[in-house]
């Protein structure tokens, strides 16, 4: 008898996983930036194709464009209209031109030529809540994304044409109610504008969706609240995603989830920048610098986050200071430790230190031109500094010290003000002058004046 629940319960497993590889996902992925008659947009595109190769890794079947025209768009909707027919999960994702007309909204081919509002609701613009209801209504599970909030190009014309009628041309999208079943978000609230980001990169709320819709293990509505607190940080506050959700059970991009167990165990030797497809230390580090006029800290956060998720931010703010020269550092005598030693959690606990040795850390990373507060303290603002001087001396960037960068750090030597100052407080640490390039460092915290990423999280979805 045991051997046989034995066997139904292998069967059941089985089971189940066959229902899940079997469960259909589509996706319509979009990008419209090359437009015709009004000024183009850089990164639709290229968000567009990041997208479409994020869901195609997490077993979506992609229906996928770039720079479509009126029939090119018509086109790929009617194909992914028929594939979501019945699916379990479908995924729309739109960015480039919107507009709202009359609490209506409405995205825009690269062909359109808006002159009137009869233009746009007779057939030049595509709208949205049509378009939903005709290729996704059949689909058990339905997310809506729209990076679409942008200034609208033709608002002018529209309005001048309306001699004989008012019409309600507004700014970004206007508000979308969801049904049961469907989670809408948007880049920006209703009426507000969103942006593109820089040049060759991609827009702060496209960036923060590929950077966790994906994440193993975790759910869409806890995603959107990581979504919403990024892309808040990254804009300083200037843009906050919004949306609704009508969802009746939990919904997973990438189910697959790593044993706690094995994970907890793991923790102490993995480097704390490779957590995540973006961790709260990179995202740390990249705040503490870029602002930054030194060529060479942002070279740092490239060196420890080749791939991240500022890197081209990053590189695009380098190019432009290709002409200043690093401020001068008063170093010498570096002792470095070897570039492949490990550190971690346990390397730096081996070390000892107390809190007054901690303080001594934050002081010469001060006077080395690494701003950190000194409080006897690692937080995450501290470890975020430390990368930034292992990254800047060829050393693994974790985050956490060994025995030989403690020593190498402690051979660093600096002028005497720089480093002797008593600071028994946990108040930032005073100004700070160094060599001849006449630079001053004042301490903020590490360089986070508005307080960590996960303070900021709140819901991002109301229920209606």
């Amino acid at each position: 008898m045991r051997l046989l629940l034995i066997a139904f319960s292998i069967i059941g497993i089985l089971a189940s996983s066959d229902v899940a590889r079997a469960e259909r996902r589509v996706a319509f992925v979009v990008g419209n930036g090359a437009y015709r008659n009004v000024a183009a947009l850089p990164n639709p595109a290229i968000d567009a194709r990041a997208m479409a190769s994020l869901l195609r890794s997490v077993g979506f079947d992609v229906v996928e464009g770039t720079d479509l025209t009126r029939d090119q768009m018509t086109e790929r909707l009617l194909e992914f209209g028929g594939k979501s027919q019945g699916a379990d999960l479908a995924v729309f994702f739109y960015a480039g031109h919107g507009l709202a007309v009359d609490g209506s909204n409405y995205l825009l081919p690269v062909d359109a030529d808006i002159k009137s509002e009869m233009d746009v609701k007779l057939g030049k613009a595509i709208n949205i809540d049509l378009t939903l209801d005709q290729t996704v209504s059949d689909a058990k599970v339905k997310l809506v994304f729209l990076d679409a909030c942008r200034d609208n190009p033709f608002a002018a014309k529209i309005r001048s044409a309306s001699r004989t009628r008012s019409v309600n041309v507004q700014s970004g999208l206007a508000d979308m109610k969801s049904s049961e079943g469907t989670l809408i978000a948007f880049a920006t609230g209703p009426g507000r504008t969103a942006l593109d980001g820089e040049q060759g990169s991609h827009s702060p709320f496209t960036q923060a969706l590929i950077a966790n819709i994906a994440k193993p293990g975790v759910e869409i509505q806890q995603a959107m609240t990581q979504v919403r607190a990024q892309v808040s940080e990254q804009t300083d506050k200037a843009q906050l995603p919004w949306g609704h959700t009508d969802l009746i059970g939990a919904v997973y991009l990438n189910p697959v989830q790593a044993p706690a167990e094995t994970s907890a165990r793991a923790a102490p030797a993995e480097p704390v920048g490779a957590i995540g497809a973006m961790s709260e230390v990179e995202l740390e580090f990249w705040r503490s610098v870029k602002g930054s006029r030194d060529p060479e800290e942002l070279k740092a956060y490239l060196n420890s986050y080749p791939n991240g998720q500022f890197k081209t931010l990053a590189q695009s703010r380098l190019a432009s200071l290709s002409d200043s020269s690093p401020p001068a550092r008063n170093l010498t005598n570096i002792d470095r430790a070897t570039p492949g030693a490990e550190s971690n959690q346990v390397t730096e606990d081996q070390i000892g230190l107390d809190r007054g040795q901690r303080r001594d850390v934050q002081r010469r990373l001060n006077g080395l031109g690494f701003e950190s507060r000194v409080t006897g303290i690692f937080d995450k603002s501290t470890r975020a500094v430390i990368m930034r001087w292992q990254a800047a001396r060829g050393y693994p960037g974790t985050g956490f010290l060994n025995e030989e960068q403690h020593r190498a750090l402690l051979a660093e030597m600096v002028a005497p003000s720089e480093t002797t100052s008593d600071d028994d407080s946990d108040d930032p640490a005073p100004h700070h002058r160094h060599g001849s390039s006449g630079r001053h460092y004042r301490s903020r915290g590490g360089g986070f004046g508005r307080g960590g990423l996960f303070g900021m999280m709140g819901g991002l979805f109301r229920h209606r």
